[in-house]
């Protein structure tokens, strides 16, 4: 069993090491380098894989890997038996194309290798799907994002940074996700920054965590497929932790996961994430579009076929505020006669106002809320990140879905997180716990404010949660405990008289501490009271004096 440590610290130095090569290729903070490196990375990945389980049948076959290589029958079995991830030949290698390395036109060599990749028909489901019905292949010809002139240099030092000899990913494929979670972190630690386009930041693994394990535990699990969707998903933190938390079953993976965001960036961070962890099954569901005004699983959902109508399970971190004025009408007037699910329309209390002023504070998460209502099942459960602002509104659309998730008896429960736990945003956060079942259950409220731990990131301070906090949350949650100050247990009666707040400080039992003092102690403390309040009509006095000397020492002076 390899050094889990050192592996990990292998991978994210070829990481480290291709971002130096793209900065001293002029491609530092440019768009395309985030395109070379989660490219390079993948291209690195799927090879390794590749070339494993050419290893693994060689051994099969009692043969070295040269020996197959040489015997096209060989060969040709080992394509036929061991059906890779993703589509792959030989000659598609770093092992095959680092012999032609003093090529002149090495750079071309490799890109070629990359289309070809992408051009396998059987790669086709890997591709991007777009709402306008476009494809966006697997790899593009890397090379291209940088000058004419440097582009074979630039190839050559690719591959002297991804060679076997340098670093081999054959080691970490037995590794769990948790393994892998912490490698994409760090692979887009650098590209993935909020930038008011749909869930382009990451949500903290310690948040993810916390609501896939809350989520899976709302029910028993059964040994069958669920369909999970995230119609903001980003870069696939919440949904991959959620299919992870669901785990596998007689038949594989328990999650086919249903994905949408407007981000190609996002888009394609996620692909290599489901890459990543192995779900090559769902990789033909992520779409690239505009949810809000094109939902692209509206169509899968009403898909008799399909055996989808609504999901499972759905999680979100969706933009808070933005601009979406552009097509705000269009949402509405679109969507104004939907279909009824559950006795509500898709954005049943209506699309947030276009306003005269500061148009980027639109609430569209309010949107995003409303069309995961809508698209989940009579038995769903679903996860929403929302501002904790919307907790406690009292008007509005933000009041009037709360008061339809409570009357409608939707919610299981509130967590309200410590401030500044997204680094790029001081926006607090609370995550909203929909379970359409949960008809006579009690409802959780958690005020997990007061926890985390301070730490710098960059130019940003981030609130951490700690193992022991992610466990007391999780824990306080499932079991329904009820803690002093941290946690409490209501009814949807109680919420109502309330008017719909889920706020927990506002079902906290308010406690008055009574002491006991004897009389010796009673007069020494109104002993030093009087002294004290007898000091201050002194100070009192005295300012006044001073005031009053002040103003007589004024005196009128006409301007010459």
């Amino acid at each position: 069993m390899p050094d889990i440590f050192k592996l990990e610290n292998k991978i994210k130095q070829m990481i480290d090491e291709m971002k130096g090569l793209c900065q001293t290729n002029g491609l530092s903070n440019q768009a395309s380098e985030e395109v070379v490196i989660t490219s390079v990375f993948l291209y690195k990945f799927l090879n390794d894989k590749f070339m494993a389980n050419m290893k693994d049948f060689a051994k099969d076959m009692d043969m070295s890997t040269e020996e197959v290589l040489k015997d096209k029958d060989m060969l040709a079995g080992f394509y036929d038996s061991f059906p890779q991830d993703v589509a792959f030949k030989y000659e598609d290698t770093i092992e095959c194309l680092i012999n032609q390395v003093g090529n002149n036109d090495f750079y071309r060599l490799f890109d070629d290798a990359l289309e070809r990749i992408s051009n396998y028909p059987e790669n086709e489901e890997f591709s991007i799907d777009t709402a306008d019905g476009g494809r966006k292949p697997l790899f593009t010809r890397v090379t291209e994002n940088v000058e004419a002139s440097k582009r074979n240099n630039f190839a050559k030092n690719i591959f002297g940074i991804i060679s076997q000899d340098k670093f081999d990913f054959g080691e970490a494929f037995k590794n769990n996700f948790d393994f892998y979670s912490a490698i994409f972190e760090h692979l887009i630690k650098d590209y993935n920054v909020a930038s008011g386009v749909y869930a382009e930041y990451f949500t903290p693994q310690a948040i993810s965590a916390i609501i896939a394990k809350i989520l899976v535990e709302m029910s028993p699990v059964e040994d069958k497929i669920y369909d999970v969707y995230d119609p903001s998903a980003g870069s696939g933190s919440l949904v991959l932790h959620l299919a992870n938390a669901l785990g596998k079953g007689s038949f594989g993976d328990k999650a086919q996961v249903y994905t949408q965001d407007i981000s190609g960036k996002s888009s394609r961070f996620l692909r290599t994430n489901m890459l990543l962890n192995g779900l090559t099954n769902s990789l033909d569901n992520i779409i690239e579009g505009d949810t809000l005004e094109t939902p692209a699983h509206y169509k899968v959902a009403h898909d008799p076929s399909s055996g989808v109508k609504q999901f499972d399970y759905i999680t979100s971190n969706p933009p808070f505020k933005m601009d979406f004025s552009s097509t705000r009408n269009t949402i509405e007037q679109k969507w104004e006669d939907s279909e009824i699910r559950g006795g509500i329309k898709r954005f049943f209390a209506g699309v947030p106002k276009i306003p005269n002023k500061k148009k980027e504070s639109m609430g569209v998460y309010l949107c995003f809320i409303q069309h995961i209502l809508w698209s989940l099942k009579e038995d769903g459960k679903a996860a929403i990140v929302v501002p904790t602002g919307f907790i406690t509104a009292q008007s509005g659309i933000e009041k009037t879905v709360r008061q339809t998730i409570v009357d409608k008896r939707w919610l299981k429960g509130v967590i309200s997180m410590p401030s500044n736990i997204f680094a790029n945003t001081g926006t607090n956060v609370s995550v909203l716990f929909i379970d359409k079942s949960n008809k006579e259950g009690n409802i959780m409220l958690i005020d997990a404010s007061k926890l985390g731990e301070k730490r710098k990131e960059g130019k940003n301070q981030r609130t951490v949660l700690r193992p022991d906090e992610v466990e007391k949350i999780e824990d306080t949650f499932i079991n329904q405990d009820v803690v002093e100050d941290f946690s409490v247990s209501v009814t949807y009666e109680q919420i109502a008289e309330k008017n719909y707040s889920l706020s927990a400080g506002q079902y906290f039992e308010v406690k008055i501490e009574f002491v006991e003092l004897s009389q010796e102690d009673f007069e020494k403390r109104m002993l030093a009271y009087s002294s004290r309040i007898e000091e201050l009509f002194k100070e009192g006095k005295s300012l006044e004096d001073e005031i009053k000397q002040r103003l007589g020492e004024l005196k009128y002076e006409k301007k010459q």
